[in-house]
């Protein structure tokens, strides 16, 4: 197991057992405080320093937290997406896989920061100091990093499409296999010998020159060590456990191969995992099969070949994500937000859709045979050659939707309510049988 894995599950797994969120989530008083009033929170740091901060998974979307000193806090998995945390001090702060998406980080200090599979999507970094953090694995398309600070910082696999760098200092800054890193603007911005690309060669002068930014010779630099920060795994009560179990911790969910090996070693866990945060990851082929997923965020994450059957996937936002050949067989997807998805030759069979937003979903090739999609809206969805035998689309909003080539059976429900007839599969251009 790697390094970092204590530090990004929040999740413990052994054997049958699981662990349900409010046994390893925040601390309820420490966020209660902190979104009362960050004067009183800065107080209560003063005078408690050495107090552990434990914040994990805790929600504080659009949290206003201007000043905050959250430094050496864990905040790992916390859902920061539209906070505000002008001048926070973040310093050492454990944000690993924390949710940071259109978070204003002006003049924040993250130097030192942990930040591995963090997604910080269009935040706005304008002035922020971020010397020896590490972004390993960060999504930072359409960030705004303005003018900040950057040295010997790890943006190893970084995601940095449209990223802006104006004016930033990347001396020594790291971007070892990160993707798209052409693609940024980089106007001003510092660069240095001791600055490394994609490719692992070190920034040249006429590199820097291309991409309009200046070069800056230095001696050369030893390489900085990021050390991960040291988080006891939760404790589990030995009587939950299987006779001669071991609690242990889970694998990083992005390590798909680790994972998939995990649960195939322990098939028959049970997985409690509802109301993660997972938009924008790479998650191909990785195996969900009969987890308790519900309310997760998902969006636009890489999905595709993903075993989802049996899991409980109530209210998940699928937003844009991609879910090519994926299995959702018996899943339940109640509620859940599936707009403008790419399910191409997808399996839903015999899976709860009720109530789902389909908009513009792709579902070429998909199947949907004894699949539940009462009231679900398709509208505009491209549903050409799925397969709909027996599929109950009572109430369903049908408008805009592509049909053609698709398989309609007698126990097919139309919306009305009704069984469908070859007239009606003639009428969207679909392909009836009696099967």
């Amino acid at each position: 197991m790697k390094a970092h894995t204590l530090a990004i599950p929040a999740m413990l797994f052994a054997g049958l057992c699981s662990l349900t969120p409010s046994a390893h989530a925040y601390n309820r008083d420490q966020l209660n405080l902190l979104r009362s009033n960050v004067e009183k929170w800065n107080s209560m740091r003063a005078a408690q320093p050495e107090l552990p901060i434990d914040l994990s998974k805790a929600n504080l979307e659009d949290a206003n937290l201007d000043g905050a000193n959250l430094s050496e806090a864990n905040l790992s998995k916390a859902d920061l997406s539209g906070a505000s945390l002008d001048q926070t001090d973040l310093r050492k702060a454990n944000l690993s896989m924390a949710y940071l998406k259109r978070a204003d980080l002006k003049k924040a200090d993250l130097s030192g920061a942990w930040m591995v599979g963090a997604n910080l999507r269009d935040a706005f970094l304008k002035d922020a100091r971020l010397t020896r953090a590490n972004l390993s694995g960060t999504n930072l398309r359409w960030a705004k990093l303005w003018s900040t600070d950057l040295r010997q910082a790890n943006l190893k696999s970084t995601k940095l499409f449209e990223t802006n760098f104006d004016k930033a200092n990347l001396k020594g800054t790291l971007f070892t296999k990160a993707v798209r890193l052409d693609n940024a603007v980089m106007d001003d911005a510092k660069v240095s010998n001791n600055t490394i690309l994609p490719s692992g060669e070190p920034a040249s002068r006429g590199w820097a020159m291309r991409h309009n930014s200046r070069f800056v010779k230095e001696e050369p630099a030893a390489p900085v060590e990021f050390v991960p920060p040291i988080v006891a795994p939760p404790v589990i009560n030995p009587e939950n456990l299987p006779e001669g179990a071991a609690a242990q911790p889970a694998p990083d969910i992005r390590e798909v191969e680790e994972w998939n090996t995990m649960r195939a070693e322990h098939p028959e866990a049970h997985l409690e995992m509802s109301e993660e945060k997972l938009g924008d990851t790479q998650l191909e082929g990785i195996d969900l099969s009969n987890a308790n997923l519900k309310q997760s965020d998902f969006e636009s994450a890489d999905l595709d070949k993903a075993n989802l059957a049996g899991a409980n996937l109530a209210g998940v936002n699928f937003s844009r994500a991609d879910m090519k050949g994926a299995s959702l067989k018996g899943a339940n997807l109640e509620g859940a937000v599936l707009d403008r998805a790419f399910l191409k030759q997808a399996c839903l069979s015999e899976a709860n859709l009720r109530r789902t937003n389909l908009f513009r979903a792709m579902l070429y090739g998909a199947n949907l045979d004894r699949a539940d999609l009462t009231k679900a809206s398709l509208f505009d969805a491209n549903l050409e050659k799925a397969s709909l035998k027996g599929t109950n689309l009572t109430g369903a909003n049908l408008i805009g939707i592509n049909l053609n080539g698709a398989v309609i059976s007698s126990s097919t429900i139309t919306p009305s309510g009704k069984p469908a007839t070859r007239s009606w599969a003639v009428l969207n251009n679909a392909i009836f049988t009696d099967q």
